[in-house]
């Protein structure tokens, strides 16, 4: 039972992913190709990455993570940013354009948390907090790097 509840709510949430990344992908000029819609959510995911950390991440050479983050760079969806400590390296920021982007996508996680918070009384929420936090923080070590244990400048 456990089981096909947790895969249930997972496919729900890739498939309104999936739905609404599809819906923002259109074939004109500076349009994002769903492959870039991905690589931005992964920038995202590894918060301010060098292009070696995201070429690293995706386990692709160094030249294919330059050519992508050129085009998002050109489609102003990503900026450049120096590093504080080795002025030869540079972060991958988001830029506005790209957070005006994403609230499209990120709306129905907040639909179902407000659904989740009315939904549940306090101590069924702090018990799912819990639940939740332990999930995220001992049971999926491979993911780490999404869970902010990654050194920043």
């Amino acid at each position: 039972m456990v089981e096909e509840s947790f895969k249930s709510v997972f496919d729900k949430f890739k498939f309104q992913f999936f739905r609404k990344i599809f819906e923002s992908v259109r074939e004109r000029d500076g349009s994002l190709s769903a492959m870039e819609a991905f690589s931005l959510e992964i920038i995202e995911l590894l918060d301010a990455p060098t292009i070696g950390e995201f070429a690293d991440f995706l386990n692709i050479s160094q030249s294919n993570a330059t050519y992508k983050v050129n085009s998002l760079m050109r489609k102003g969806y990503l900026e450049r940013q120096n590093s504080e400590t080795d002025r030869r390296e540079y972060h991958l920021v988001l830029s506005e354009k790209f957070h005006n982007y994403m609230s499209l996508l990120t709306s129905y996680e907040d639909t179902v948390l407000g659904r989740i918070q009315a939904r549940f009384t306090p101590e069924e929420l702090e018990v799912f907090d819990r639940m939740m936090t332990t999930i995220s923080d001992e049971l999926m070590p491979e993911c780490d790097v999404l869970a902010g244990s990654k050194k920043k400048d």
